[in-house]
């Protein structure tokens, strides 16, 4: 499949995350089946690359979840993680994560794909401010 298309598979089920949460209150406790249902849903789009890109991701940004949306909390002047909408806040995780965690991806290359997914799945302005906030985080804790 490739690491753009596994990327964008990331970023769907971090979206249904979070979609999720705001419908349940308590989320931990359905990840495991929401996961599930998007490995089945998803099958014949993944090799196993693909799974371990997208699982090993989306863990990381949960396990650092915290962490990542304090910083972008930080660097979204007049915006916070709750106020933005659920697309941008999953792209932004996605790629903060990436820049901050995944050393085998380039900080460039996640800035540029986060904002190729803006583009394609969020409104007009997303490109600009999710580059501009992943733009600091690189500044602050880019590794490469």
């Amino acid at each position: 499949m490739g690491r753009r298309n596994a990327r964008k598979l990331a970023f769907y089920l971090l979206y249904q995350y979070d979609f999720a949460e705001d419908a349940v209150g308590e989320i931990e406790s359905r990840y495991d089946e929401i996961r599930d249902t998007f490995f089945e849903e998803n099958a014949e789009e993944m090799n196993d690359d693909d799974r371990k890109y997208v699982l090993g991701t989306t863990n990381g940004v949960l396990e650092h979840m915290a962490e990542i949306d304090s910083m972008l909390d930080s660097y979204a002047k007049g915006w916070t993680v709750e106020r933005m909408s659920k697309v941008d806040k999953a792209i932004l995780r996605l790629a903060a994560y990436e820049i901050k965690y995944s050393a085998d991806v380039p900080d460039g290359v996640a800035v540029n794909e986060a904002v190729e997914l803006a583009k394609t799945y969020s409104a007009d302005e997303a490109p600009a401010f999710i580059n501009g906030i992943l733009g600091k985080v690189v500044e602050s804790v880019g590794n490469n």
